[in-house]
């Protein structure tokens, strides 16, 4: 039988560091929070302009999948709402 490692595992320690960064979201301002968000908006950027084109094609596809497989589940008054929503934009 394996012995059992001591301290902290790898779950618990990525577990902790989610609490942690969810306790500092909650008491952030919200400058802090809009150059967070920046921050990631423009990592994500950076990824996509550095990406070829399959993996792009690949990601623009699951995006697309992921929202006929919302709408195909969302009820009526979802979709009515939704609809109205889209109205309203134009």
């Amino acid at each position: 039988m394996p012995k059992r490692k001591r301290g902290i595992t790898r779950d618990a320690a990525s577990r902790r560091e989610a609490i942690r960064k969810r306790e500092r979201r909650v008491v952030e301002t919200e400058e802090e929070r809009s150059r967070r968000l920046a921050t990631m908006a423009q990592r994500g950027q950076g990824r996509r302009a550095e990406e070829t084109e399959e993996p792009s094609n690949s990601r623009l596809s699951d995006m697309a999948q992921r929202g006929q497989e919302r709408r195909a589940e969302e009820t009526e008054e979802q979709r009515n709402s939704r609809l109205a929503v889209m109205a309203q934009r134009d």
